[in-house]
């Protein structure tokens, strides 16, 4: 068999349900759908399915949605994603299923991977699918999602959140972050990236939810920490100290913290160590440096260190992640 015969795109079918948003689901077909492998292949095939047989389904707009597969197609899926819908009924009411959900469900799977967009994670918590499990939603939806499913591990502040089989997002347009990781996740930075520019987006949102949730309005005349974080983005391979950063915003350092808190919704070191773990991905897909070149490209200084901070983030080294995503995408970068 011919490896052109060999090929096939790993399959997502988006769950569409009544009420659903239309912004949502087109979120998944169109970041899977950008996504190609160097011989221009397409790596997801993405398929719509409802609860019912083929047929409209209702939307929050003015217009419904022809659904061309019915749930049988949750059968065949490698990925399953859920996004969010305003005609939950007694899943958002009273966490439970409806019994046509609760069939379509059942046709998944097991093993395979699951999603929710936005308040899609009610119809994943319900089945019981994140008892014991971190997840996340809108922020303004959180604290009744909490009280509503305690044994769910709600965590507000983030984007989203990868446990493995289970990914949720926080609302509307954290879904696009949450699709683009996954890519990331499957085939790399260089591949997540190429769909990034095509959708016109970046390819990784620094920060959670806390950015988005509605402040008094700062004094426009008080400074932003934009200049710093593209300053520190320019020589993160050099030591970085919190000072420096403030000065680069004539701020204190208490004032400099608190500020940038508040716009990018995590500290300045925990963003300078993401930015650090994605220079590092990226190194480690796309060229031949060495480890310990890597981690000093970086800003890590040492290999060790380096090991430690893609542990924690990633739960691999950096060995295991190159060898990983350099097969994936072949020798050299995408």
């Amino acid at each position: 068999m011919s490896l052109a015969q060999e090929f096939r795109p790993h399959r997502v079918v988006v769950l569409a349900l009544d009420g659903l948003l239309p912004f949502e689901l087109g979120i998944p077909h169109r970041v899977f759908g950008c996504a190609r492998d160097a011989e221009r292949r397409r790596l997801y095939e993405v398929v719509t399915c409802s609860v019912r047989p083929p047929g409209p389904v209702t939307t929050d707009a003015d217009f419904a949605v022809q659904v061309d597969h019915g749930p049988q197609a949750l059968a065949t899926a490698d990925t399953v994603i859920v996004p969010a819908s305003y005609q939950l009924g007694p899943v958002v009411r009273e966490g439970r299923l409806t019994e046509e959900l609760a069939a379509a469900l059942a046709l998944i799977r097991p093993g395979t991977r699951l999603a929710s967009i936005c308040t899609g994670v009610y119809v994943l918590a319900a089945a019981g699918y994140l008892d014991g499990r971190p997840a996340t939603t809108h922020w303004a939806d959180a604290e009744r999602f909490q009280r509503m499913f305690p044994k769910v591990d709600v965590d507000a502040d983030v984007l989203f959140i990868d446990d493995g089989d289970v990914l949720t997002s926080a609302g509307v347009a954290a879904g696009i972050d949450l699709c683009l990781h996954i890519v990331r996740r499957d085939h790399g930075t260089a591949v997540a990236n190429d769909v990034a520019r095509r959708m016109v987006v970046p390819p990784h949102r620094d920060g959670g939810q806390a950015q988005y949730i509605q402040r008094p309005v700062p004094d426009p005349q008080v400074a932003t920490t934009t200049a710093a974080r593209a300053w520190a983005l320019g020589r993160l391979k050099e030591p970085i100290q919190l000072r420096d950063m403030a000065e680069q915003e004539a701020m204190s350092v208490r004032t400099f913290t608190r500020r940038f808190r508040e716009e990018v919704g995590i500290s300045p070191g925990q963003w300078l160590t993401q930015q650090r773990v994605e220079r590092a991905r990226h190194l480690l897909e796309s060229t031949d440096l060495s480890v310990d070149q890597v981690a000093r490209e970086a800003g890590f200084g040492t290999a060790q260190s380096m090991r430690q901070h893609l542990q924690a983030a990633l739960g691999v080294t950096p060995t295991a992640y190159r060898r990983t995503f350099r097969a994936t995408l072949g020798a050299g970068p995408a």
